[in-house]
């Protein structure tokens, strides 16, 4: 997401065991960071990363590359001049996808795109991003597990409870990111902790498109990203679709 300007519109915060029915557990419940995400996964599942390579995704290889069973993203030595995405070569509409990911500092920025298509010409993507990092203030605000809008309304559509996200979320360590997209109904939790339940109301909003991975502009920073595991609701696997 674009860190500065940004327009805080609607929010759908995610109170403690409130409107969201998903109380918070206290940080000795959340799953451990060296294990994959703990729930139950569903036998029609797949993976999106076979953990040495990027078949199956494409983008600036100069800046992603698989390191240590994992996708990394940017770099410890030179400035990001941009933003850069590494996208899935098939598309997906209505899923439940399920990784891994952490920054090399806690204030570097990054993000999962869903739903969304490139920019002709541009490194630039436009659609849904489950984000990442720290949004500037006194004191920042933790939006891991908050739901932006790249490069369409670039404003913050829901954002999760800071109390509530405190309680389970790792600073420095791999933290467990579920997302779920089923017709305009848009889900995330983070460590198990439900941050977003947001329902979209425009009409004219895709509701199928690529999911990729950011890398945000700025400082010498790396993001990483593993244990990609989709189940696409109602219908067959895009990855199978995008390798025949």
């Amino acid at each position: 997401m674009r860190v500065f300007p940004r327009i805080l519109s609607i929010l759908v915060v995610a109170p403690a065991g409130l409107a969201l029915g998903c109380a918070a557990p206290p940080p000795s419940e959340a799953p451990p960071a060296s294990e994959p995400p703990g729930e139950e996964r569903a036998e029609s599942s797949v993976s999106l990363f076979d953990g040495e390579s990027l078949a199956g995704w494409e983008g600036n290889l100069e800046l992603f590359r698989v390191g240590d069973g994992a996708i990394v993203g940017g770099n410890l030595s030179e400035e990001i001049a941009q933003s850069e995405y590494l996208c899935t070569t098939g598309t997906y509409g209505d899923f439940e996808l399920r990784l891994q990911a952490r920054t090399s500092q806690e204030s570097v920025n990054g993000g999962i795109q869903l739903r969304s298509r490139r920019t002709p010409d541009s490194p630039d993507v436009v659609g849904y991003q489950a984000d990442m990092g720290l949004l500037g203030g006194d004191p920042p605000r933790n939006i891991w597990g908050a739901l932006y809008d790249q490069s369409r309304r670039n404003e913050l559509l829901a954002v999760p409870d800071q109390d509530g996200l405190a309680k389970v979320f790792r600073p420095g360590d791999w933290n467990d990111y579920r997302i779920r997209a089923e017709g305009p109904r848009i889900q995330i939790w983070i460590n198990g902790y439900q941050t977003v339940d947001y329902t979209e109301t425009d009409p004219e909003i895709e509701l199928e498109g690529i999911i990729g991975l950011q890398v945000h502009r700025g400082p010498p920073a790396e993001v990483r990203y593993r244990n990609f595991e989709i189940e696409v609701l109602g219908g067959a696997s895009a990855a199978d679709e995008s390798t025949e």
